[in-house]
């Protein structure tokens, strides 16, 4: 194996699913009733480039190990503990169940907490979905890359603080990665599972208050919570992702029933992914279109590099804090997700929910109010062009939802109003020919949140703002050469503001870019394969670290890479 990699993960995942995407062996994707497009991933490390010209054909049967540009997890210098969560080889969908034991020597309030999970696989297979729970708290959600014959190892990196009051306990551990292994599927996926523990410290210690919710709940019988009556801040965790194999895998690719297309849904692409408490609307979110390492009908795009999120299948963060006042009333209430947009009856999506929350210690009960629940109109639009005279198929959607929150706590320092505002955009132009052999798709996603705080000194807003694009085409020409090219982004910005001064902000840019050709229904040996992909991860800001920024390029050749650029001073 070529070198090995370490994928850095910010946020937790989670999932079983097993993606049908292109495997080695597939053709066009259209024919299992899939649109002619599918991906799938890979993970992050340094390594010394090596020479394109030594690659045989096909990429060979020993490429690079996958590798990503995000920045690795930042540790502070504090004494470690280290434990091992799940240790497993995932031939079928018999999940590995276990038992985890709080780290002695650290102490149970911890500067960070680090998951690492090491992966090895070789043979033939499908990229997989996976999920790890502690407790029942779902605390990591990933997918896999696909293994070139001799073999390759990965791994990834999240920082998983933010799930500390579950770990302080000892728990039962259960984790997934569905997969199946026969005369054809041969790769055994074998995975090794570790938290490293950073004891308490300066100055990481000084702000674990702020960071590190109280308790982490799940919901019962998943729909039903009960919060602590002194809740005084509630976040609700979504790992909401669209897979299986089927359409919702590649809902972006959806069209409307009166349009001729391998992929329909009544409405079109367009989903979101709400949240109701109690039955009434109470935050709406843009899924992440990600896109997964057997995808897009082109496995040699994401051999070494994969798009955006693709081990890191973040969770959508909803801000609950405005109906506190009704959940801290003792009872249990309903929480319930669903994803707008998919045809009743349709499988693929997943969307298990954590609960974190921030407790008043000074107050038994924190009362409160719903204040204000204000719903636009949503908006949801996509037209049909037929083709004509050789011209290309067409769908153009546009949709739009707007939803504003507010609510007051009567809380030991004051009474605080916390109002959520959040405003979703899409628009996309889909283009196809008959029979699928051109397929186009330019999206883009909005996804924009302000969350003001008031009471006691001046008010705090934040306001973020996410944007994630994707222009495509698929081609399958002369000699059956199926040529993909994509770019893929993923963009936000952050700001926080008090008293007219600003007090954090970052700002992300994941731009993946590839291009590359093969011929389908061929053995292995014959589809001369040519691959070009490169991505650039930019994150500035109060996020970056201590230097505030981080700037790294990477960049391969059929299955080769040739540029591992940093751009930052100090990195």
């Amino acid at each position: 194996m070529r070198n090995r990699l370490i994928m850095s993960m910010l946020t937790a995942l989670t999932g079983a699913t097993l993606l049908a995407s292109t495997l080695f062996a597939a053709g066009p994707a259209q024919a299992a009733g899939v649109p002619a497009q599918a991906a799938r991933v890979s993970a992050a490390a340094a390594g010394v480039p090596a020479q394109a010209a030594d690659v045989p054909a096909e990429f060979g049967t020993d490429w690079h190990d996958p590798v990503t540009a995000a920045p690795p997890v930042p540790r502070p210098d504090t004494a470690s503990c280290q434990v091992t969560l799940a240790e497993a080889k995932f031939r079928d969908f018999t999940p590995y169940r276990g038992t985890y034991t709080p780290p002695e020597g650290c102490g149970d309030r911890w500067s960070k907490v680090v998951l690492r999970l090491d992966g090895r696989v070789k043979g033939r297979q499908y990229d997989r979905l996976g999920h790890l729970r502690v407790g029942g708290v779902e605390i990591f959600r990933t997918s896999t890359p696909q293994p070139s014959p001799d073999g390759i190892e990965w791994s990834v990196e999240k920082d998983v603080t933010r799930y500390s009051d579950t770990l302080r306990r000892p728990q039962d551990v259960e984790m997934l990665i569905g997969n199946v292994v026969d005369d054809t599927y041969t790769g055994v996926i074998d995975v090794k599972v570790t938290l490293t523990f950073h004891a308490a410290g300066r100055p990481a210690g000084a702000h674990d208050r702020a960071l590190t919710p109280d308790r982490v709940l799940t919901l019962a019988d998943g729909t039903t919570l009960t919060t602590p009556r002194n809740s005084e801040r509630i976040l609700a965790e979504v790992y909401a992702t669209g897979s299986g194999g089927g359409c919702e895998e590649y809902w972006y690719l959806t069209v409307p029933s009166t349009a001729p297309y391998s992929c329909q849904a009544d409405d079109g692409p367009y989903r979101e992914v709400q949240l109701r408490v109690d039955g009434r609307l109470a935050g709406i979110a843009t899924p992440f279109p990600t896109v997964w390492t057997g995808g897009w009908s082109n496995p040699f795009l994401w051999y070494v590099v994969p798009g955006p999120r693709a081990f890191d299948v973040k969770p959508i963060t909803y801000d609950l804090t405005p109906f506190a006042g009704l959940l801290n009333d003792g009872r249990p209430h309903r929480v319930e997700v669903s994803v707008l947009g998919v045809p009743e009856g349709r499988p693929g999506w997943d969307a298990p929910v954590n609960v974190l929350v921030w407790q008043d210690e000074k107050r038994a009960h924190v009362p409160g109010a719903l204040t204000v629940h204000r719903e636009g109109s949503p908006a949801d639009t996509s037209t049909y062009t037929p083709a004509r005279a050789g011209e290309e198929h067409r769908v153009d959607t546009e949709a739009a939802h707007r939803l504003t929150v507010s609510g007051y706590l009567d809380t030991s320092h004051g009474r605080v109003t916390t109002t959520v505002s959040r405003t979703l955009a899409h628009t996309s132009a889909h283009r196809w020919t008959d029979g699928e052999t051109t397929d186009a798709l330019d999206a883009q996603w909005t996804d924009g949140e302000a969350v003001t705080v008031s009471g006691h000194g001046p008010a705090r807003t934040t306001r973020t703002h996410r944007t994630y694009t994707m222009d495509g085409t698929t081609t399958l020409g002369a000699a059956d050469r199926l040529r993909t090219v994509l770019a893929l982004g993923d963009r936000a910005t952050a700001v926080t503001v008090q008293d007219g001064r600003r007090t954090a902000w970052s700002r992300l840019d994941d731009t993946y870019t590839g291009d590359a050709t093969y011929t389908v229904n061929v053995p292995r040996d014959q589809r001369h394969a040519v691959g070009t992909t490169s991505e650039r991860y930019r994150l500035y800001g109060s996020a970056a670290g201590p230097s505030g920024c981080h700037d790294r390029t990477l960049t391969t050749v059929q299955g080769v890479l040739v540029e591992d650029r940093l751009r930052c001073r100090g990195e």
